[in-house]
This record gives structure tokens, sequence and C-alpha cells, in this order.
């Protein structure tokens, strides 16, 4: 899988793996590290990942980097459920390499903007791979899991934030995820900003607290 690699410090020991949503690549969230104004004293590996080219039925089966195919969008997504699997396993072979690099999977943080965060949904609930925390941004639950399906850690840390004036994916269905989570057992912090589908500044500095809270507390 491409994926463009950054370090702040000469010895990370954490890491962040970004997922970028569909029609993007990896690439066009690097510019995004000056913004969460993490302490110099943080030494951290960001990897940033590209989907995989493929056809997008509701783009008119244009070709794109998309995690997954997306056959309708009802308000609630009707998606591709083996090639989210897919892409779930590839991004956990990524989290993989890292604990091989000798990165603790509780200092492994993933987050992800739109379709991406509808993968850091499946990746961190499921725990297939344990990592310390996730930041969904802008998403959806992509579909419906069952508790046994979720071998994470209750304790899981978990971001959400969402535009109220998001028209891409609806306000609700980011909502409706942090609801999901808490029938499910889990907790999230749940923040709501004035903006559309996109990512602020305003919620970057949110991204980068939280970030810094979660790695200088393990």
């Amino acid at each position: 899988m491409q994926a463009i690699i950054k370090e702040l410090g000469g010895r990370p020991d954490a890491a962040i793996i970004w997922l970028h949503g569909l029609g993007d690549e990896g690439a066009s969230f690097v510019s995004t590290i000056p913004y969460l104004k993490l302490p110099t004293a943080l030494q951290v590996r960001f990897v940033f990942p590209s989907a995989p080219v493929r056809a997008v039925t509701v783009n008119n089966g244009m070709q794109m980097r998309s995690w997954y195919d997306i056959k309708a969008m009802l308000p609630q997504r009707v998606i591709d459920a083996d090639q989210l699997d897919e892409s779930v396993k590839s991004i956990e072979a990524l989290v993989s390499e890292q604990i091989a690099a000798g990165i603790a999977p509780e200092r492994i943080i993933v987050v992800g903007f739109s379709q991406g965060g509808a993968l850091c949904y499946e990746l961190g609930l499921k725990g297939v791979v344990k990592v310390g925390a996730i930041a969904a941004m802008s998403t959806y639950m992509p579909r419906m899991l069952e508790e046994k399906q979720c071998k994470a850690d209750r304790s899981l840390s978990i971001l959400t934030i969402h535009g109220d004036r998001d028209d891409v994916v609806p306000y609700a269905l980011g909502q409706s995820a942090v609801t999901q989570l808490q029938k499910l057992g889990f907790s999230a912090s749940w923040h709501s900003f004035p903006m559309a589908h996109e990512v602020s500044l305003e919620s970057l500095t949110i991204l980068g607290e939280w970030i810094t809270n979660n790695l200088t507390s393990n």
C-alpha cells in the first residue's frame, strides 16, 4: 500500500495513521501536521496511506481512490462490505508494522476523515489489532456491529468531530454513530463545529490537543 511517512523527532515512539476520504489521497493531509501544534517533546511517526483506485457506484462508476464502494447514499450508506473488510485488513497490517518497529500499541492513533473515519470505527471497535485511540472526523458508522464483534477494550479513547453544516455526511449520521458507540459500551468525546464537510483549523486544534493528551498519558 502506498503511504507517505513523516517523522517528528529522530526516534519516534508513537505513530499516527491518517486515513483520507473518498476520492482523496494520503498526501492531502500531510500539510495538517503543523496545525496540530504537538509539543516538540513528542516524537511521532505520521503514516498517510492512500486507498486503492476503484469504481464508485454513487459517482456513476468513476474510478477514484476509495476504501470501499458506496452503492447508495440513502441517508445511511449502502457499501461493499467485502471491500471494507479488505481495507480494514490493510490498515491492520500498517498498525502491525508500527508495532513490529517498536511502537507500543497504546501509542498508536488512527485518525480518519469521512470514509477514512468510517474505517477507523471498524478497525478500532473490532480490535483485531490493538490501538491506543481513534479519531473519526465528519463520518458515519459504516455498518451496524454487534457487541460480540467488538473485541476492543471499552476504555478505547474515541474522538468524534462533525460539522453542523455538513451536506455530504449529514450531521445526524455523526450523532447516530455516537449513539451506536454508547450502545456497544464505548464512550466518545463529541465535538461539533459550524462548518461544512471539511477539516477546519478549529477542529485541528481540538484534534491536536486530544492527541497530545493521549500520548502524554501513555
